[in-house]
């Protein structure tokens, strides 16, 4: 297990120890964070070694193969919420290995979309494949009726906190 995820396994004991002495609130958030990195970085490890590929570029590779006539790059920041920046060099990296290409729509250089090619499409489609088998893999002794549940209840947290933001969530 990498040194990321011993340290998440154990943040539930190391911030409020074995007795609980923290809030309901505080430990349900403290067991769905500390549940969210050790399966992160379990996914990350497996894009890297059987693909050579990042999660940032795994999610990317994902909002553009919903839309079929390609995303700006603006559109792709927003919906991975990553920096345009950041969404750059994804880009250009992915169409330096041919999984990506940009394009000017109707001659205008000022806007630019982002495209998967064949073969990124042909990629996608095997990295998508193997990370559902993964989470299959990943939540294999949690029962079917169990994350249904979960799904269901979790849903609500994420409604109530929706709720209760200052801003938005994603600025």
């Amino acid at each position: 297990m990498e040194a990321d995820a011993v340290a998440s396994a154990d943040l539930e004991m190391i911030v409020h120890g074995p007795h609980g002495r923290n809030k309901p609130e505080t430990r349900l958030w403290l067991r769905m964070l500390s549940t969210t990195k050790l399966i992160t970085t379990e996914i990350r490890r497996r894009l890297r070694s059987e693909f050579s590929a990042t999660l940032p570029q795994f999610d990317l590779m994902a909002q553009l193969y919903r839309e079929k006539d390609g995303l700006r790059l603006g559109e792709l920041s927003k919906r991975t919420m990553v920096t345009n920046g950041n969404v750059t060099g994804l880009v250009e990296r992915l169409e330096t290995d041919g999984f990506v290409q940009r394009v000017t729509p109707d001659g205008d250089r000022r806007v630019t979309v982002a495209k998967l090619t064949p073969a990124g499409t042909d990629l996608f489609i095997a990295m998508a494949a193997a990370h559902e088998g993964w989470l299959r893999d990943i939540m294999a002794d949690v029962d079917e009726a169990m994350i249904s549940s979960l799904w269901l209840e979790i849903g609500a947290v994420k409604a109530s906190a929706s709720n209760h933001l200052s801003g938005s969530a994603f600025e």
